[in-house]
């Protein structure tokens, strides 16, 4: 950034911040646009009137001061950065007498309509950082300004980074932010022990301290409830939940936080999984450790996709930290691309959706016939692909813009012509995550291990557990079952092998479900596809249609897996992260209704009400399952397009938001795992 530019738009003068009339605002504006058009002609004469009104402006309007500083800073950066256009000074002159304009009627809009300046460094738990509120547009706006000055340095680069990453976080999950700074220091400290250690016994004591520190974590935020909840039911106690981290603050701090609830910190399961990756790959050394601790918190906390993914490994990720900056044109055309493809999946179709049905049909199931039931579970399985890749792509296109290349989290899911395959296109990072870190430890498709005999022991003491006064039944039907592959695996080698496999694929996939929750919801998610894998297995080795590319046949097969899953977010949907049981009460009622109520004038009467929804899902759908080739034509037309034809395509954009958005944003679906 050059000094003059600088200097050219500090000439908004003293203006009481309060004084947010529009008129008189424009009228005062333009005065000090004459002023500073007759000072421009000499150098020294701007540089000195620039220095003179900066006196009063930091005294008055730095409110107003700052959005220009801050659109001129951006636009000049996109021109010579991105596009590799020097702006000649008539042009520099026109671009800050517009974004003038623009920012003065910004701040007077904000500042009556949506919030008070001072509020912007607190925490808000009612008003979180999220994507798709204009504080987090702000907020990014001034990290690519501040970004644009110190990108070139790279350890101050990385720094900052990480400091407004952790910043990031404190709006977005409070006193959380503590939490992050001690996994992070923690694992960076494992990381570094881990290296210079080599006795097989110590490696392999710190691996497991820190995957005993990241577990114990997420089991204390997250399972806290289902444990005592169980033990209170197996024992007939009645023990309640103490926040013990509340009950210490508030006796040592004297502060006076909730100590009969345990909040949820956002993203605490990304973020611990990240960071035992992490340790893992050091352990295996497959990674070298890395030896800033500024760097680590970085490579951590990184905000685009802390708090929702996609979980990002340290193989990937770290060797770009100590990358120069390289974004061309045709990746800055991309990564808006993506940004306006995340908002619009997110707040037009999901929310929509969500919105004006979807939360109806599960809110009051008994309003609603089986028809209706059917049609709220196909439009969440819309939805939640909408909200929870349309978060991704904005995350991946955010984090492009400054040059940072996150991976592809979801790839058309909805394709898929059978489980296996969904599975890998849908939330990719955490389905290649739970492979290399369990599927394959446990011994994959090949053999068994001592942990698969572990974890298939500590599955079934866990679902003993959450069955409460029930425990007992459970058990005699895991006996049972236990006794009877026992005995087929004697008389039939070829069934033991075969079973070992499967119950490395049901405990991977059933531990994927207790990672999004403790509860029955999430076991019978995880269990039926990971049941649904078993099958298929099975299946493809005598199916006739395996190997057809047949339309009918291709469109059978994905219609039957889009209506599988969809019928597996049955239980996801109501899933229940705090074991009250009301998540199995919710799936029943729906299930009831589902098999029973089927008036054909009520569900005629459900299609005539909310129409608008069917249409919206119709669309959806028929984007999602364009061929690969037409998205990338218009995706690239997009990215060659001109600059004028882009900045109409965001305006265009942000209107159409505007017209779907809701008096009550809906809050990203992943954010409670």
């Amino acid at each position: 950034m050059n000094l003059e530019l600088l200097h050219r738009i500090l000439y908004l003068g003293p203006l009481p911040a309060k004084e947010f009339s529009m008129i008189p605002l424009l009228v005062y504006y333009g005065f000090w646009i004459i002023l500073h058009a007759i000072f421009s002609h000499k150098s020294w004469m701007k540089g000195m009137f620039a220095l003179a009104i900066s006196a009063g402006t930091l005294f008055s309007s730095v409110g107003l001061l700052f959005p220009s500083v801050l659109l001129v800073l951006l636009i000049q950066h996109y021109c010579e950065v991105y596009l590799y256009i020097q702006l000649s000074r008539i042009q520099q002159v026109l671009i800050t007498i517009v974004s003038g304009i623009v920012s003065v009627i910004a701040i007077a809009v904000l500042h009556h309509m949506f919030f008070d300046l001072g509020d912007i460094f607190v925490f808000n738990p009612q008003s979180p950082l999220i994507f798709t509120k204009f504080y987090f547009w702000a907020f990014f706006a001034v990290v690519v300004t501040i970004y644009s000055s110190v990108y070139q340095k790279i350890g101050m680069r990385n720094a900052f980074l990480g400091i407004v990453s952790l910043f990031f976080y404190y709006k977005t999950s409070g006193l959380f932010f503590l939490l992050l700074i001690f996994s992070t220091i923690t694992d960076y400290w494992i990381g570094l022990r881990l290296d210079k250690t080599y006795a097989p016994v110590k490696r392999k004591a710190l691996v497991g301290l820190s995957i005993f520190l990241n577990l114990t974590t997420l089991i204390y935020f997250k399972y806290a409830y289902f444990f005592t909840d169980a033990f209170n039911q197996i024992f007939h106690t009645d023990y309640r939940i103490i926040n013990w981290l509340a009950y210490w603050s508030n006796g040592y701090l004297g502060t006076h936080f909730d100590i009969d609830e345990i909040l949820l910190p956002v993203g605490v399961s990304f973020f611990t999984f990240q960071t035992i990756s992490y340790s893992v790959d050091v352990y295996r050394r497959l990674i070298k450790p890395v030896r800033s601790i500024s760097d680590f918190a970085f490579y951590v906390a990184y905000f685009p996709q802390l708090v929702a993914g996609p979980i990002v490994r340290a193989n990937e990720f770290v060797p770009q930290i100590y990358e120069k900056y390289q974004v061309t044109r045709y990746e800055f055309g991309l990564a808006v691309f993506w940004i306006l493809n995340g908002l619009l999946k997110k707040m037009v179709i999901g929310d929509y959706m969500a919105v004006n049905f979807i939360d109806r049909v599960f809110d009051y199931p008994e309003n609603y016939t089986g028809f209706g039931v059917l049609m709220a579970l196909f439009t969440y399985s819309l939805q939640v692909y909408a909200d929870f890749s349309g978060y991704t792509d904005i995350a991946i296109g955010v984090s492009l813009l400054m040059g940072f290349r996150l991976p592809v989290n979801f790839n058309s899911p909805y394709k898929a012509r059978n489980v296996g395959e969904f599975w890998k296109r849908w939330h990719m990072s955490l389905s290649t995550w739970l492979k290399d870190y369990l599927y394959i430890p446990l011994g994959g498709n090949r053999k068994s291990s001592i942990g698969t005999w572990i974890w298939s022991l500590v599955i079934i003491l866990f679902v003993i557990l959450i069955s409460g006064t029930n425990w007992w039944k459970i058990a005699l039907v895991f006996v049972g079952f236990s006794f009877v592959a026992f005995i087929l695996g004697i008389v039939v080698p070829s069934f033991r092998s075969g079973m070992i496999t499967n119950i490395n694929l049901m405990i991977t996939m059933v531990i994927g479900g207790l990672w999004h929750g403790a509860s029955w919801n999430f076991v019978i998610w995880g269990a039926l596809n990971g049941a649904a894998l078993v099958i298929y297995k099975g299946w493809k080795k005598i199916s006739p249609y395996e190997k057809s590319n047949h339309w009918l046949v291709v469109g059978w097969k994905v219609f039957f897996t889009f209506t599988f899953i969809s019928f597996t977010r049955l239980f996801f949907r109501a899933g229940d992260i705090k074991n009250t049981g009301d998540g199995m009460e919710l799936a029943s009622r729906m299930w009831n209704q589902l098999m029973t109520n089927w008036s054909w004038d009520a569900s005629l009467k459900i299609v005539e009400n909310h129409w608008g929804v069917f249409v919206m899902f119709i669309i959806g759908m028929v984007i999602h399952w364009l061929p690969v080739n037409i998205k990338t034509k218009y995706r690239t037309a997009f990215i060659h397009a001109h600059p004028a034809v882009q900045i109409t395509s965001v305006v265009f954009t942000v209107f159409l938001i505007y017209q779907f958005i809701t008096s009550d944003l809906q809050a990203f679906i992943y954010f409670q795992f």
